[in-house]
């Protein structure tokens, strides 16, 4: 199956991590949204995601790795990543240069803040 997803990425602190060529980068705590595409095969691409240890290609797989929590939604049949991408550039901050150094994007890496809640927030 071929498609696009989303992948919402969880950080319980601020970190700032190295990521490939685009260097050192600064995240705030909280959650982010990342899109891609799997148009070779969806679910293997959105598999490696949640995989904890794994070598580090793509800018995504950087921070995927010190995510407290993933969540993936995935839109098969339809090739949507940049469009996507577009629209969410003028919603929300972005990492620039993110994940998408193979296409005339801004990012594909969205800040979201504390608009998604999870299971451990509501907790306290």
């Amino acid at each position: 199956m071929k498609g696009t997803y989303l992948l919402f990425l969880k950080l319980g602190d601020d970190k700032r991590i190295n990521v490939g060529r685009l260097g050192r980068v600064e995240f705030r705590q909280g959650w982010y949204v990342y899109v891609g595409s799997g148009m070779n095969s969806l679910i293997k691409r959105v598999a490696r995601h949640f995989k904890r240890v794994k070598k580090l290609k793509w800018h995504i797989d950087y921070l995927s790795v010190q995510a407290d929590e993933i969540v993936a939604f995935l839109i098969p049949n339809q090739r949507l990543e940049c469009d996507l991408a577009k629209h969410l550039v003028t919603k929300f901050e972005y990492i620039e240069g993110f994940g998408c150094s193979d296409c005339g994007c801004i990012s594909h890496l969205f800040y979201l803040g504390n608009i998604l809640k999870s299971d451990e927030d509501t907790k306290s």
